[in-house]
């Protein structure tokens, strides 16, 4: 207890132990941090991906298809060895300062602080609950979110309910539509607000059609049914502002309802430290090389916005592991020009949001997501009236990140401002 007394000093300090705070380690490890350390609040390292037992993780990372569990364990396998690597596991951390100064608490520790010559903040993203879409009713038994439930038949052997409805048709909604579809349950429908899913294609296809399960697709959840468990819920049909179109209500009988109605970066620590918030994504404003407007402090993952495939979280946060361990080096190249990055014509966001780019210019990856689905559309990267890179797409919906690589050579033609969006059809 005598050493804890005296703060202890990384090269990298890492919260949230999930594939983006894994990934995020290894990549700083190979970039040369030689003192990192990992934290993270629950029994074991993996993240949500430990109840996420369904494949069809892993193509683009690693080139094969995987379990959640096995690509958490992929992610474990590659610090697990490495002595330079520490990780903590049933650690909460309550505080991130803009000095670097992580203070946490665990059983076997208590309440302690590090400090770290940088920081990445990768705690992920929760949940959207009840209270968030004030819909009305009593507050019966037989209301969870979808990743509860998940956590509940997957890693915990219980069945939520047996007649379910589904609010939402976002990928964790949809798995689930088919998990308690396999366990016996009857998936009386799944209910959509928006005129179209907000789910994967994929995922729309193995599980609601193969299924047969019923989409409802602009129409919402009016009122719950039931006092001490759910008895039902009421849906109406919903206009093009998404109101209930009177007359257009209809009841259907369920014992549970699961709500999948978005999710939400968790960002209570980078907001606590001063980290700017970025509108739109909820998550931090942050550069190419992902760090936020504080110096040494670096966000990756679903805490700066959400994917939806998790090879993209690995690639963004070996992007952080990468600049923190070269910015605790010393070796960071400086920044000479500061471009803004803005989101127009179709595009509702792109991350980064700002370039900090050294004279020789810097390779740059953006992640976007559309406002709505198109078909046949041209995305254009403009500085001014200069188009510098374009990419033709055959589908986009705003469930499917887009990305695009800019090499260097055209980011060092970039200056003030650049423009991501797609290009006007007539």
């Amino acid at each position: 207890m005598l050493e804890w007394n005296r703060m202890k000093l990384y090269d990298v300090v890492i919260v949230g132990g999930g594939p983006a705070g894994l990934s995020a380690a290894y990549s700083a490890y190979q970039n040369g941090a030689r003192q990192i350390l990992v934290m993270e609040r629950d029994r074991e390292m993996g993240g949500i991906l430990q109840q996420c037992i369904h494949n069809g993780f892993g193509l683009h990372h690693f080139k094969e298809e995987l379990t959640g569990p096995g690509y958490a364990g992929r992610c474990i396998a590659l610090i697990k060895d490495l002595p330079e690597i520490e990780t903590m596991t049933d650690t909460m951390v309550l505080s991130v300062t803009k000095d670097k100064l992580v203070t946490a608490v665990n059983p076997e520790k208590g309440l302690f602080t590090v400090q770290g010559k940088t920081v990445i903040l990768t705690m992920g993203c929760r949940e959207r609950t009840r209270g968030a879409i004030r819909t009305a009713g009593e507050r019966p038994a037989g209301i969870f979110t979808a990743g509860a439930a998940q956590r509940m038949v997957n890693m915990e052997g219980y069945l939520p309910g047996k007649k379910i409805v589904i609010l939402g048709s976002g990928d964790i909604g949809l798995i689930m539509a088919r998990r308690m579809s396999l366990e016996g349950c009857k998936v009386q429908a799944v209910c959509e607000i928006c005129p179209y899913s907000n789910g994967l294609t994929r995922n729309m296809v193995q599980c609601l059609y193969d299924f047969d399960i019923p989409l409802y697709l602009s129409h919402t959840i009016l009122k719950i049914k039931g006092k001490d468990r759910v008895e039902g819920v009421t849906v109406a049909k919903v206009d093009e502002k998404m109101r209930p179109i009177p007359g257009t209500e209809f009841d259907i009988a369920c014992d549970t309802l699961l709500l999948s109605v978005g999710l939400i970066p968790e960002n209570e620590l980078s907001m606590a430290a001063g980290v700017e918030m970025a509108p739109f994504t909820n998550g931090p404003r942050v550069d190419q090389r992902r760090q936020t407007n504080l110096p040494g402090i670096y966000a990756a993952g679903n805490v700066v916005h959400v994917h939806d495939l998790v090879d993209f979280v690995s690639d963004e946060a070996e992007i952080a592991g990468k600049f923190a361990a070269l910015e605790a080096a010393g070796t960071l190249s400086p920044a000479v020009n500061t471009v803004e990055v803005s989101a127009v014509n179709g595009i509702r966001t792109c991350v980064p949001q700002v370039l900090h780019l050294p004279e020789e210019g810097e390779s740059v990856r953006l992640f976007m997501r559309v406002g709505a689905p198109d078909r046949k559309v041209t995305l254009e990267v403009k500085c001014g009236d200069e188009v510098l890179m374009k990419k033709m797409l055959s589908v986009v919906k705003p469930s499917e990140m887009i990305t695009l690589d800019i090499p260097a050579g055209k980011t060092k033609l970039m200056h003030d401002k650049i423009e991501v969006g797609l290009q006007l059809k007539g």
